[in-house]
């Protein structure tokens, strides 16, 4: 008993160890809080929305001799807000209702990045890939989020 109750102090300890070294800053990115707080506009993102990594990359490709170039991406914080949402972008005019219309007819939703406040926000029309897996949550024992949270 006093064997196991030592591996048990003993884990207790390693696990907070591990815990208190890991650092909430851009080079680790440890938690989706982290993230969350990040995003711009958080509190309107959080609420009608999911805030997300956006990712910028440049794909050049070469057809003679055919060969494809990968330029440094560039990844800064933005929103998805769900189609139920779309009207905060109309009611600030930043988005017109073709815009909308276009984007609703291919069903797909609103991403950003940049505060919805400053004079020029990145606001994209994006697609949600419905082939898109989390392989972390694929491994033996995971736990699936629930479905409702993942349409957009």
């Amino acid at each position: 008993m006093a064997i196991l109750g030592g591996v048990l102090i003993l884990g207790i300890g390693i696990g907070i160890a591990f815990s208190s070294t890991s650092t909430l800053s851009p080079s680790n990115v440890a938690s989706r809080e982290f993230i969350d707080t990040k995003a711009p506009n958080p509190d309107l993102c959080v609420q009608y929305g999911a805030s997300a990594m956006v990712m910028d990359a440049r794909l050049f490709v070469t057809l003679n001799p055919f060969n494809v170039y990968v330029a440094q991406p560039n990844m800064r914080p933005g929103c998805v807000l769900r189609q139920n949402n779309w009207a905060i972008l109309e009611n600030k005019k930043l988005v017109t209702s073709d815009q909308v219309r276009e984007c609703k007819n291919r069903l797909n939703t609103f991403g950003f990045t940049g505060d919805l406040n400053s004079d020029k926000p990145d606001i994209r029309c994006i697609y949600q890939n419905e082939n898109a897996q989390n392989f972390f949550l694929s491994q033996p024992g995971a736990v699936a989020p629930s479905q409702d949270t993942e349409r957009f």
